[in-house]
């Protein structure tokens, strides 16, 4: 008596839905199911580790007792031949000894089952080697791959060709940017192919990486799963992330801009910051007056510099990197620095210590300014105070105490980032004060 290992029940594609039982008998391993793209018209594909001492049973759920089997190749179920050499025993119906990599038709009475059947035998994957070609492309890594893994066709029943794919899995390391850590990191990467071509070509990793191949899927279900670990592989492909950062400035008398753009009122001071791959080993910052890069006025072999604008007008930076022979190149987007033209104004009054935070302190009202210099005298000439930083200010005192109401006189000596000089002189009302 045959020992049934596998049974497999299925729906028959027809109008009346009718049930077709189909199992294999005096297999070793299973027999593994497919289920194919509706467009073949096939109902399944089985895959057998050998078909050695096995047979297809049908059982006919219409009770029909002289059911009809036909065989297919590439040519499609048009072109399909009949079995004579079928067993009957009632309703069930045996092919022994059956072909492999052929399509076989079931006609039970006005339906049919259509399904492949692969030996596999003939198909075995293993893998003897993987090296790799001098010339890498930026981007995708080429494997020379030593292997048995042609693909394992099939064909529809209108005779289209498939490929039916075997899961071959290949994993190895790259680098994986972390907004968490503002860092490239290691990660594994897991990635499946149909089949395993002599030149097989992947996403490039970011790091050195050895590549582990693991297959084929159906091997797999049968323990005999195959696994090959290369050498290691120097990678070339590279990737950037920079970023352009603005010290903030926290003057309450300066004109800043209130949109995120770059620049605004000089002195800016601006970090350009890059993070590179594993792989990059040429690095260096831009500075032009224009954004095609034709005039270019400084070059930075850094991954970051602080730069500070001084000059009125607008300027482009941008990150350009490369690996060891530069085959592999990147470009980062250009940041533009807009400097806005000077701006200088005095108050003529104030009122220190009347009410605190209120109009307490006196203070130019500038942008763009970038050297400066303030005297403030009392009505007989004697100067009270004297800074550098427009960003500061005179909070009416002098010698630590707060001067009388009255008038009392500025001179100012500035230049601005487009040029424009300043002098400027005038009078200081103190409204009220307290000694």
């Amino acid at each position: 008596m045959r020992s049934i290992l596998f049974i497999a029940t299925i729906i028959i594609g027809c109008a009346n839905s009718i049930y077709a039982s189909v199992s294999f008998s005096g297999s070793t391993q299973q027999v593994i199911e497919v289920i194919p793209e509706k467009s073949t018209g096939l109902d399944k594909i089985y895959v057998a580790h050998s078909l050695n001492g096995v047979t297809i049973d049908y059982t006919s759920e219409t009770g029909n007792n002289a059911v009809k089997w036909y065989t297919y190749k590439e040519k499609g179920g048009g072109y399909a031949e009949a079995i004579n050499d079928i067993v009957y025993d009632g309703t069930l119906s045996h092919l022994q000894n059956p072909q492999g990599d052929c399509g076989y038709i079931i006609e039970d009475g006005s339906n049919r089952y259509y399904f492949w059947l692969v030996n596999y035998e003939k198909h075995i994957f293993n893998i003897g080697a993987i090296t790799f070609p001098e010339e890498q492309d930026c981007g995708i890594a080429i494997l020379n791959v030593d292997a048995n893994c042609e693909p394992i066709k099939y064909y529809t029943i209108n005779g289209v060709p498939k490929k039916l794919s075997r899961d071959i899995e290949v994993i190895y390391s790259t680098l994986e940017w972390s907004e968490e850590s503002n860092y490239y990191q290691s990660k594994e990467v897991s990635t499946m192919l149909d089949n395993l071509d002599a030149k097989t070509t992947i996403e490039a990793p970011l790091c050195n990486t050895t590549f582990t191949v693991k297959g084929d899927k159906f091997q797999a279900v049968w323990g005999e799963e195959r696994t090959y670990t290369s050498d290691l592989y120097t990678t070339k492909s590279i990737e950037a992330r920079v970023t352009a950062t603005q010290t903030e400035k926290d003057n309450d008398n300066e004109k800043i801009s209130d949109d995120e753009s770059l620049g605004g009122s000089a002195p800016a001071e601006i970090e350009f910051a890059s993070v590179c791959t594993d792989a990059v080993m040429h690095k260096e910052w831009l500075f032009a007056h224009d954004a095609g890069f034709k005039n270019i006025y400084l070059r930075l072999n850094e991954e970051t510099t602080t730069y500070t604008f001084q000059e009125e007008g607008e300027f482009f930076v941008k990150f350009i990197a490369s690996n060891e022979d530069a085959s592999c190149q990147y470009e980062s987007e250009v940041f533009t620095i807009s400097i806005g033209e000077s701006m200088l104004e005095c108050p003529n009054a104030f009122s220190p210590n009347a009410t605190e935070g209120i109009n307490d302190y006196w203070k130019v009202s500038y942008k763009s300014i970038i050297s400066f210099e303030c005297w403030i005298f009392d009505r007989y000439g004697n100067k009270i105070i004297s800074f550098k930083d427009p960003a500061q200010g005179w909070d009416g005192k002098n010698k630590g105490k707060f001067v009388k109401p009255g008038v009392y006189f500025y001179v100012i000596e500035a230049k601005g980032a487009d040029g424009k000089e300043y002098k400027l002189k005038g009078d200081i009302n103190i409204l009220k004060s307290s000694k």
